[in-house]
């Protein structure tokens, strides 16, 4: 195990344990970063930063590993990218809050929904592209609709890809209580896509 050998002092090992999860860190913050901000702040740079600092912090974290490794490392990128809507709302001497997100709590950390747009082919054919984007936009709504605690639930599952056990510990959760909310959210997000309401 990776963490292991870091333990033992193989510094080779640090580089490979980074490295392993830089891309899902990328995939996080590309997910989340408001796209006002992304035309201030190169993703790559930030999650350098949570790199670095996660070199930096290694030591203590290996002596007091109090949550999963992902997830020490999700919640530095979550900080960073605080870190950087703050600093470009003062530099920019406006609210970027009233640019809201098509998805995605009003802090600016949103939204998985724009991962729907990659995902698609590029080779499709106009009818098949106009189809998608219908579906696309009719998703975007739907998840807008959820209140913030079921939206986080289904961007941390879906788009950051996280288990019912880790997106738990990232909302402060039981296993149990994330379950359960998961479970609410997808009847109300499917009620939303149907275009009925949801049960209360």
């Amino acid at each position: 195990m990776l963490l292991d050998r870091v333990r033992d002092g193989d510094p080779d090992a640090v580089n490979r344990l980074l490295e392993r999860h830089r891309s899902a860190i990328r995939r996080m913050i590309d997910l989340r970063m408001d796209r006002v901000i992304e035309r201030r702040v190169d993703a790559s740079d930030i999650v350098q930063d949570v790199m670095i600092e996660a070199n930096r912090r290694l030591a203590d974290y290996l002596a007091n590993p109090v949550m999963p490794f992902r997830l020490w490392l999700r919640h530095m990128a979550r900080d960073r990218l605080i870190d950087a809507h703050r600093r470009h709302r003062v530099a920019a001497n406006r609210s970027l809050d009233r640019e809201v997100p098509l998805v995605g709590p009003s802090d600016g950390e949103h939204s998985g929904v724009d991962a729907l747009g990659q995902l698609a082919d590029r080779e499709l054919t106009p009818a098949a592209a106009a189809t998608w984007h219908e579906l696309e936009r009719r998703f975007a709504a739907a998840v807008e609709r959820l209140d913030d605690a079921d939206r986080q639930i289904v961007l941390l599952k879906h788009f950051e890809h996280l288990s019912t056990a880790d997106a738990a510990e990232a909302l402060g959760l039981s296993k149990p209580a994330a379950g359960m909310r998961y479970l609410r959210a997808m009847r109300r997000l499917r009620s939303f896509l149907d275009g009925l309401e949801p049960e209360a």
